[in-house]
């Protein structure tokens, strides 16, 4: 299977902290996989690498077959990845397809003068994303909730809204940070159906960060572990629950021994 994204060596300082270390992974195109690991473990700092948020120190990424190093965030997102965040980064002041249309930017064609000029080009465009955008909202179920302020919709709406202004740019890598924190049991499990359908529907590939460990198990084809920046472990959800170096490091020494890693029970916090 081909990789759409490979992490040769990757590194990320900041002064004497290494917060990634010398992290070597790959993602499968069309598979779901998951990064779990205890608080401070690098996984959102590793993201942040991905998208070119943070330079990175040492290593190389290529993804979809180029070096994706050293550019910039724009110019990663214009390449096909997308993100969302582990604390909701919307525009809270915007309407819900406002925002969408926001994450339409990367892949409109018009210039700039278009709009002031009243191009027939740009008023074609402009339609065809009003329309796409509409059906974004709902794909990912907000339909009729388009002129809501974002601001205004419950939480779990604003999650759905923020992986649909990550959707809009037509991504081929979708990188989801804790898309189910704060959420009931019940939107918790539409939106791991949800996802599940990203990838089976649409044929986007998805990187996940979750802390809630029955949706990393029931929804991951491969979890990579790390823990202070290493890469501990990787493998199926059914060998990561039987390997010791991760009971260790979420349970502490000597929880190994006792316990199968019964992380479908469990749920962590922090990075």
């Amino acid at each position: 299977m081909t990789n759409i994204l490979e992490a040769t060596h990757v590194t990320k300082r900041f002064g004497g902290l290494i917060a990634v270390n010398d992290l070597t992974f790959a993602i499968p195109q069309g598979s779901i996989v998951s990064i779990i690991g205890p608080n401070g473990a690098g996984k959102t700092t590793f993201f942040n690498c991905i998208t070119g948020f943070y330079e990175i120190d040492e290593g190389e990424f290529n993804f979809d077959g180029q070096s994706i190093k050293g550019r910039s965030p724009d110019q990663i997102t214009k390449m096909g990845i997308a993100r969302t965040y582990q604390n909701i980064r919307l525009f809270s002041y915007m309407s819900a397809i406002e925002n969408i249309l926001a994450g339409m930017e990367p892949r409109l064609r018009s210039p700039w003068f278009g709009p002031v000029l009243g191009l027939r080009g740009t008023r074609i465009e402009e339609e065809k994303a009003a329309v796409d955008a509409n059906q974004l909202l709902n794909f990912v179920g907000l339909r009729g909730k388009g002129d809501s302020l974002a601001r205004n919709l419950p939480y779990g709406d604003q999650r759905r809204l923020e992986i649909a202004r990550a959707l809009a740019g037509n991504p081929k890598l979708l990188l989801l940070d804790e898309p189910t924190a704060g959420m009931n049991p019940r939107e918790t499990a539409e939106t791991t159906e949800f996802i599940r359908n990203l990838r089976d529907k649409v044929g986007i590939t998805v990187l996940l960060i979750e802390h809630d460990m029955r949706v990393v198990m029931g929804i991951s084809e491969h979890i990579t572990v790390l823990d202070y920046g290493e890469k501990i472990a990787e493998g199926s959800p059914a060998e990561i629950q039987r390997n010791t170096r991760v009971i260790e490091a979420y349970l502490g020494r000597g929880a190994a021994g006792a316990a199968h890693l019964g992380l479908s029970h469990q749920t962590e916090t922090g990075e």
